[in-house]
């Protein structure tokens, strides 16, 4: 079984790679490095500099003015934060939320270090459930993408704040970050901005269809998966369907703006849908937004 999921993960990424990568406007390794800069050297300012990059600490000292110099990181931290709680085993049969988690982590895992990239693991839930330590090659993939697939939380409960603040405690460098959760929580937004801010991070909003469109199947009973707890609802109840379709709405365009107004980008996957357009899209956004940072 774990063998055939990893073929499967190979196939995806290859689909991916080859939709992104164009010999005119940039290959895969354009898009997926990070941003991350490592300060080297100061020069004196020189007409057509970038202003920005101004030292004014130094050229405060009268000795003329001048700007810092900048290269590119060589090797790319790439770190998943991953929920595993209870509310990621919802979905259609054999196409549970926590399955197209585990795939979209799987397939970007494998890109990362194929790109020369280092890459860790944070599975939680209220706790961290599992962790593995940044590090390169594709014996680190592969561990990583084994874990995950074989993963059993001790947990059902959810705490994205708490793991956010492990991630920053354990993340020295600005990395690139993917935090992938159906975010069925509350209170981590400050900890989201913190972690946008801090590091080059892309959220990945996993959701099931009934979240966004309740089936009417009359009066039938809802179990909490985090709490165990028992309801009985009308799902025959427009009140009741739209209050759900409006729930989650205000929850994408909460994560949308908080993302938006952080320089951090959002995706939203829906779990049983083909999500490699979906990554295609962010990625040739992201080479784009590269392309234009470079003429600039």
């Amino acid at each position: 079984m774990f063998r055939r999921f990893l073929s499967k993960l190979h196939k995806y990424e290859i689909r991916i790679r080859k939709a992104v990568s164009n010999p005119r406007q940039g290959n895969f390794h354009s898009v997926f490095k990070g941003s991350g800069l490592d300060f080297t050297d100061l020069r004196q300012y020189q007409y057509g500099d970038d202003v920005r990059a101004i030292d004014w600490n130094t050229s405060a000292k009268g000795h003329g003015v001048y700007i810092k110099l900048f290269k590119e990181e060589k090797e790319q931290t790439v770190y998943f934060l991953v929920d595993v709680s209870g509310s990621q085993q919802v979905g259609v049969p054999n196409r549970l939320k926590i399955d197209a988690s585990r795939e979209i982590c799987g397939v970007l895992t494998l890109a990362a270090v194929k790109e020369a990239s280092v890459v860790g693991l944070q599975c939680f839930s209220d706790q961290n459930e599992r962790y593995l330590k940044p590090s390169g090659g594709m014996k680190q993939a592969y561990r990583m993408i084994s874990a995950l697939y074989n993963l059993v939380p001790g947990s059902k409960r959810t705490n994205i704040s708490r793991a956010i603040l492990h991630a920053l405690e354990i993340l020295n460098r600005r990395s690139l970050v993917f935090l992938i959760s159906d975010f069925v929580d509350n209170g981590y937004e400050l900890h989201l901005k913190a972690l946008a801010r801090k590091h080059d991070l892309i959220v990945i909003h996993i959701y099931d269809r009934n979240e966004q469109n309740v089936p009417s199947m009359g009066i039938i009973p809802m179990i909490n998966s985090e709490t165990g707890e028992k309801t009985w609802v009308n799902t025959s109840s427009p009140f009741y369907r739209n209050y759900v379709a409006e729930q989650h709405q205000r929850k994408v365009k909460s994560l949308e703006m908080i993302c938006r107004q952080n320089k951090a980008d959002y995706i939203a996957v829906e779990a049983s849908e083909d999500f490699v357009p979906v990554l295609i899209r962010l990625f040739r956004v992201r080479r784009y937004q590269r392309a234009r940072m470079a003429i600039k």
